[in-house]
C-alpha cells in the first residue's frame, strides 16, 4: 500500500474520504449512565471534531459543537439548563438543535438570536449506550436495531 492510500484510509477528520464515510453511521460515544439529567456537560473528541454532550434536566440529550458561535468560548464551561446549554461567556442559550433561543443582552425586537446556529448532532440511546450521528444535518441514516 502506498503512502497516499494509507493516508486516505487512516485520516478521519472532516473532508477526508474515510471521515466522510464514518460520519454516515451512528457512533457509540458514552454509556447512558455517564450522563445525569441536569448534570455535568461532557466534552468529547470524535473523528477529529470537538463536541459537548449533556442530558438536559428533562432527560433530553444535547450534543453540540464544543464552541459557542459567538466568541468561541467552550460550552463545556457552560450551564446545563432546561431547553439547552447556556454559554458561560455572554449567556447565549443553545437548544438541542443548535439554535440560539436566548440572548440576554439583545433587545427582543432585533431577533438576532433567530439567525444564530451552531452544529448539532443527532443523538439516540439504546442498550445503555449513547449514540450520535455526525453526518450532514437531517440526513441521519436509519438507527441500527441493536439489542
Amino acid at each position: 500500500m502506498n503512502r497516499e492510500d494509507q493516508e486516505a484510509l487512516t485520516r478521519v477528520s472532516a473532508g477526508t474520504p474515510m471521515g466522510e464515510l464514518l460520519r454516515r453511521y451512528w457512533l457509540p460515544v458514552l454509556l447512558s449512565a455517564e450522563l445525569q439529567a441536569g448534570g455535568a456537560i461532557r466534552r468529547l473528541r470524535r473523528l477529529g471534531d470537538d463536541l459537548v454532550i449533556a442530558r438536559a434536566p428533562d432527560g433530553t440529550l444535547v450534543a453540540l459543537a464544543a464552541r459557542c458561535p459567538h466568541r468561541g468560548a467552550s460550552l463545556h464551561l457552560g450551564h446545563n439548563e432546561p431547553g439547552g446549554l447556556r454559554c458561560v461567556y455572554h449567556g447565549w442559550k443553545l437548544d438541542p438543535r443548535g439554535r440560539c433561543v436566548e440572548m440576554p443582552n439583545e433587545p427582543e425586537r432585533h431577533r438576532f438570536c433567530a439567525r444564530v446556529k451552531t452544529r448539532a448532532y443527532a443523538c439516540r440511546e439504546r442498550g445503555g449506550v449513547v449514540w450520535i450521528h455526525m453526518g450532514p444535518e437531517g440526513e441521519a441514516s436509519p438507527f441500527p436495531d441493536h439489542d
